[in-house]
């Protein structure tokens, strides 16, 4: 008893904690002929190319949070040729998702593959209601390229859908790139 009590309490933890931001699905590619172990060093760069898509202080965020991952996984930032180059893009497309409602009334019998069942033939109305909501489809992807070979070695997406405001943008942004950048470095292929 005392077991499934805490397993309530724990699932409505998790329930409350996961409804208070925009649910998260990261997928991530990589270069399965690179050696990861290789590299030491890497430096953010270029997000420019986020300013007029996000604000400056959502910028701001995403590069500490890829910072503080990267440094929390063993790298060292250097801005004098690094091994990495690690880049942040992000993409958003306003979307409308229409979902139909139909109600039946009335009275009558219902057909059954073995014949029909129920009163006689009666009246059988229905109405159905159509529903828009509009969001917007986000997206942040990081590229990390070698600096050697000015290639793409890894990419992770990041896409969630955002309907409001996030309560705590530090706090979310953060949780993000942790989760976008955990599949980074990959394991080693086995042999």
């Amino acid at each position: 008893m005392k077991n499934q009590i805490t397993l309530a309490i724990i699932g409505l933890c998790l329930i409350f904690n996961t409804s208070c931001g925009p649910t998260l699905k990261v997928t991530t590619d990589f270069d399965r002929q690179i050696n990861f172990k290789e590299y030491k060093t890497f430096e953010v760069y270029d997000l420019k190319e986020l300013e007029g898509q996000l604000n400056q202080l959502n910028i701001e965020r995403i590069t500490n949070a890829i910072r503080t991952e990267m440094i929390a996984k063993g790298f060292t930032e250097s801005s004098d040729n690094p091994d990495l180059k690690v880049n942040a893009i992000s993409i958003q497309k306003n979307k409308v998702a229409v979902s139909a409602n139909t109600d039946f009334y009335g009275y009558g019998g219902f057909y059954r593959p073995y014949g029909y069942w129920g009163a006689g033939g009666g009246m059988v109305s229905g109405s159905t209601t159509f529903n828009t909501d509009d969001y917007v489809d986000g997206s942040l992807m990081i590229d990390i390229v070698s600096s050697k070979t000015q290639k793409l070695i890894w990419q992770g997406v990041g896409n969630a859908t955002i309907d409001n405001n996030v309560s705590n943008p530090d706090e979310f942004v953060s949780s993000s790139i942790k989760k976008i950048l955990s599949g980074f470095p990959p394991e080693p292929a086995a042999k």
